[in-house]
């Protein structure tokens, strides 16, 4: 669930608890030119303070007067639309002639409405949808399907709330600590793996799962799918290889290994002793993570992260941003001795 929206459902309860009613605004449906994705949500108290957006402040300031026009007291959710034609589009500010539907909901309890409900399901990071019936005005929470998306047919909403996107990590070094931190800020539920004792995450990671299992069990047991990442960044072949090679089988929209360029094509030779062909030897990202100067493991996350949410929204870089990424691990390796040294090494050194 996008971070924003999580906020979006913290401030809503938090202010049903202290009395205040609140007009919750979904976005249902977009058509051309959108500042915001469908599943959207806004929240409006009924003294015009505001939580979440759903046009990045174009139409704002209207949902806040129709609110208060409503003095919140309807006993039902309404759908209204924005930017039907070119006029509105042009005074609500929606770019290209853009087109929104949203669902007004007032709630005067946190309670009655299932928000309660659904805000510990969300911070528990478990998968679940809200259904909305706009005739009454109830709603419930169940389980969701992971391939469940957003529905509405004009009597029932349903939207799905939750980590959406899974990320495993092999390797439980310092750069995997950043990477897995920031990962579960763009809301991955996200697995460290590493089985060596003299590797661990220390301290207190809300949100991170951390095993001790094989690789390539892990990935086997993950049952990877085409909302799963896998990175590998240990360094070891003996760690990394079988492991690339079962993700690599799968439908995972991203499988990516650290290292120089050099160790990339050796990887890929020893792969290619696994009976995995060239279409699949293909998907593997390496070097890792797109060009941005990156010298720190922090920096080094951000750039491993960049890559893989450009692969998730299926975004094509272009050859240059490649040549770069290779021309900058090939830099960092200095020296084919340097080289031999780290082929050889089998501990994880947690930077490329």
């Amino acid at each position: 669930m996008d971070s924003v929206d999580l906020e979006v459902l913290r401030s809503t309860v938090n202010w049903l608890d202290q009395g205040f009613r609140v007009m919750l605004v979904t976005i249902t449906k977009t058509w051309g030119s959108s500042p915001r994705p469908e599943g959207a949500m806004l929240a409006l108290r009924e003294d015009g303070r505001v939580a979440g957006s759903v046009s990045g402040g174009c139409i704002e300031d209207d949902l806040i007067h129709r609110a208060r026009s409503r003095s919140l007291s309807a006993s039902s959710p309404e759908v209204v639309t924005y930017g039907v034609s070119a006029e509105e589009a042009r005074r609500f500010g929606l770019p290209c002639g853009g087109t929104l539907q949203l669902v007004m909901e007032p709630l005067a309890d946190a309670g009655g409405s299932g928000l309660r409900e659904l805000l510990a399901a969300v911070e528990a990071r478990r998968l679940v949808a809200r259904v909305l019936d706009l005739g009454s005005g109830c709603s419930v929470v169940r389980p969701a399907r992971p391939d469940e998306a957003l529905g509405f047919d004009g009597r029932q909403l349903v939207t799905v709330h939750g980590p959406r996107w899974r990320l495993l990590i092999i390797g439980a070094g310092q750069l995997s600590r950043f990477l897995a931190q920031i990962a579960v800020g763009l809301d991955y539920q996200v697995t460290v793996c590493d089985p060596r004792e003299e590797y661990a995450l220390e301290g207190d990671l809300p949100g991170i799962t951390r095993v001790r299992t094989m690789p390539d069990d892990t990935v086997i047991d993950l049952q990877p799918d085409a909302r799963t990442a896998i990175v590998a960044l240990t360094h070891d072949p003996k760690l990394d290889d079988l492991a690339l090679m079962e993700a690599l089988r799968s439908p995972a929209f991203y499988v990516g290994a650290i290292g120089s360029r050099i160790n990339n094509a050796r990887r890929k030779e020893r792969l290619l002793d696994f009976d995995l062909d060239a279409a699949q030897l293909a998907r593997l990202h390496g070097p890792i993570g797109l060009h941005i100067g990156s010298r720190t493991p922090p920096e080094i996350a951000v750039s491993i992260l960049a890559e893989l949410t450009a692969a998730k929204n299926g975004v094509t870089l272009p050859d240059a941003v490649r040549v770069e990424v290779a021309k900058q691990a090939a830099a960092s390796a200095r020296e084919g001795a340097v080289e031999e040294r780290e082929e050889a090494r089998p501990v994880a050194c947690g930077m490329a």
